[in-house]
Formats: structure tokens, sequence, C-alpha cells
């Protein structure tokens, strides 16, 4: 395990509370974020959005910044959306679907 290890499973973490306010979904769950890079302190997140021109890029990209920079080690943040691979609702965690009370 690398030094950086708890401070990428801690950004993972911060990025699950990150929510597309379309869908009521954290984009980890959604699966719209693709990488964590972590150098020295500088975390770049690389993100998708469900369409290009998504009205809520600016909303999940400050989102993404706020929750990242909170993160202990983090002393900045950078995004960087990609097209490729295209986002598709496959790319949902199945847990998303579970219903209350399944196991």
């Amino acid at each position: 395990m690398s030094e950086d290890q708890p401070i990428v499973s801690a950004i993972w973490t911060a990025l699950g509370t990150v929510i597309d306010p379309e869908v009521n979904l954290d984009i980890v769950t959604m699966g719209l974020v693709y990488d964590v890079e972590l150098d020295e302190g500088y975390a770049e997140i690389v993100h998708t959005l469900t369409t290009p021109g998504c009205p809520m890029e600016r909303i999940i990209t400050e989102g993404i910044k706020r929750a990242v920079a909170d993160v202990d080690g983090v002393v900045r943040v950078g995004t960087r959306i990609v097209w490729d691979p295209c986002w598709h609702p496959g790319m949902i965690a199945p847990s998303a679907f579970k219903e209350e009370g399944d196991e």
C-alpha cells in the first residue's frame, strides 16, 4: 500500500457525498468518477457527466472540489471531465437499485 492510499480512499469517500441533483444519487454510485490521481497533495478527479452539456456540470464540479478540499492531506483540487468512455446507465452501481428491506 502506498503512503497516499489512505488519502485516496478518503477522497473516494468524500466523492460519495457529491449528489447529482437530477437523479438524487451520488456520483460514485452513478459511475461518473473514473479516477483519482494524487501527487504531493494535488488531487485530480477524472470524471464524466451523464451527457455533454449536462446542466448540472457546474454543480457537480463545484461539489467535487468542495468535498475533496476537506480531505486531510489534500492541498489543491482539480477536475478533468472526459467523454471516453461515454457514461451510460449500466455504469450505475447495482446497489443503487436495491429496495428497502433487500439484503
